[in-house]
């Protein structure tokens, strides 16, 4: 009888001069692990173990970059993490454009396609909602009523072509300066949503005294109502019962222009995909990350867009952004966003350190820093093409950056404002999260994650940890980018996700 010795934990190496080595497999205490190393502590799955001894002070690299300093003498083979791990400032060199290079795009007649909605303007949705737009917070009942009476009522069944009614809810709206940056940020928001290429038709619905005036956004837009979009206010259309079908009536009116659309044949070139990851872990920018930005190279060189964002997820990371710039125009514009984000967080007696979240440090990461590194994987390796504000139109193709919080409901909201008609969203700890009008597809980091949440996860990248290569998880992910992008249902939108998820950033005082 012969006896199988027990294999040893796997571990990752990512670069030649990374001092810290990543569990794929948890390792204990006392257990050899690769490079004969002996664990002098528990190693969990996604954290981090020194490869080599780490003086005091000294750079604690992964991904061949900086993620933190060493707050105390860190030994070989210790579990590295915030308890000897810490922060400190450090030069990075942006070397603006130096690493830009001109995209070779497929010629039109051999790009990918898919099955979308396209419309009078040129743009092209992968899906078709009725959305009921808020001014104010105090018009948002109401908002949620009109969008409730229409489903209850079954009147949508008559029209196959409508995937649905969203109610946008506005938290704010009133008591802010019309001249000042929370009303720019909530006019480009709304403003963003009503022209989504996923949105068929708008009723926007506001109390009628708020600081955020619908007569005021309709003439900055230049808008006219039509068919598809429809104004009014609680306080002219005489309460809340009168407003409610007064708005029910108008979205009955809508709904043979909104269904008046049928999927045609589109190239990806009309994809504007954001990107998205919450709940991250030790293996978000080993897996997951990795993968996606890899697909967003395919989606690129099919001449479609990619939205990187949440700037405090890329902090400390910026540099390998800034080397990708089109040119140090685009390079600059992007540091200024970090100067400014770092003032921010002064000014309101916070630090970019705050994130990581609690759970993310439980998934194995130390620091922002490493965070970042993951976080910016997201976006391929293209150049960098433009850099927007939050919610500002995304006009250009290839790869584009747009400056978001972190906070993951904010963060998309822009991006949806922005243009964006699809997103793929990256979780390690499992995040439960949805965006109408537009499909989320969820990419899990590991294969834990994904068998436990199923129901919520599309796609599985823990694989890539046993042996599935980047390029075959990419083929994957574009091939289901384009499979939702003409129809078929994601997770999150077969469980209803997406009513709740519109949250404009509010950048400023409100008074």
């Amino acid at each position: 009888m012969t006896s199988t010795a027990a294999k040893p934990p796997r571990m990752l190496r990512l670069s030649a001069a990374d001092n810290v080595l990543v569990a794929i497999d948890a390792v204990d205490k006392g257990e050899v692990a690769p490079e004969d190393i002996t664990a002098l502590d528990r190693i969990m799955k996604g954290h981090k173990m020194a490869a080599a001894d780490v003086a005091e002070g000294q750079p604690i690299r992964k991904f061949g970059q900086i993620i933190g300093f060493a707050s105390r003498a860190i030994a070989r083979g210790e579990w590295v993490h915030e308890h000897n791990t810490g922060m400190a400032d450090f030069a990075r060199d942006y070397a603006f454009a130096e690493d830009a290079r001109p995209e070779d795009p497929l010629p039109p007649d051999r790009r990918a396609a898919f099955q979308g909605y396209r419309r009078a303007n040129g743009k092209v949705g992968t899906r078709n909602y009725i959305g009921v737009l808020t001014s104010v917070n105090c018009s948002a009942t109401v908002a949620g009523f009109i969008a409730e009476e229409v489903k209850r009522s079954g009147m949508l069944k008559d029209y196959p072509n409508i995937d649905g009614i969203v109610a946008l809810k506005m938290d704010n709206g009133c008591v802010i300066d019309y001249r000042g940056a929370i009303f720019d940020i909530l006019k480009r928001t709304a403003w963003g949503y009503a022209t989504n290429p996923n949105m068929g038709g708008v009723l926007m619905v506001g109390l009628g005294c708020e600081g955020f005036q619908i007569p005021r956004f309709k003439e900055a837009y230049g808008i006219v109502e039509n068919e598809t979009f429809r104004t009014m206010t609680i306080q002219e259309t005489g309460g809340t019962k009168k407003t409610v079908a007064a708005g029910v009536a108008a979205v009955r009116e809508m709904l043979p222009h909104v269904n008046n659309v049928k999927r045609e044949t589109c190239p990806a070139s009309d994809l504007i995909l954001a990107l998205q990851c919450g709940g991250s872990d030790g293996y978000s920018g080993i897996t997951a990350n990795v993968a996606l930005g890899a697909a967003v190279d395919i989606l690129v060189r099919n001449g479609g867009t990619g939205i990187l964002s949440e700037t405090p997820e890329i902090y400390g990371a910026e540099h390998l952004l800034t080397r990708r710039a089109a040119s140090q125009e685009v390079g600059e514009k992007l540091v200024e966003i970090i100067k400014w984000w770092e003032d921010y967080t002064k000014r309101n007696l916070m630090e970019m350190n705050n994130n990581p979240s609690p759970g993310n440090k439980l998934g194995g990461l130390t620091t922002i820093l490493e965070k970042s590194l993951g976080a910016a994987a997201k976006g391929g390796t293209t150049t960098l093409r433009h850099v927007y504000r939050y919610a500002e139109p995304v006009t250009g193709k290839g790869f584009v950056y747009m400056d978001t919080p972190g906070y993951d409901p904010v963060s998309a909201t822009g991006q949806v404002a922005g243009g964006a008609n699809l997103i793929c969203f990256t979780t390690g700890r499992g995040s439960a999260y949805g965006c109408k009008p537009v499909p989320s597809i969820k990419l899990a980091t590991n294969s834990d994650t994904y068998n436990r949440m199923k129901d919520d996860m599309d796609i599985n990248c823990g694989d890539i940890l046993d042996g599935v290569t980047i390029a075959d998880k990419a083929a994957e992910i574009f091939d289901r980018i384009l499979r939702v992008a003409s129809g078929e249902r994601s997770r999150s939108e077969d469980l209803g996700y997406g009513d709740n998820e519109y949250v404009p950033w509010q950048v400023g005082a409100v008074m």
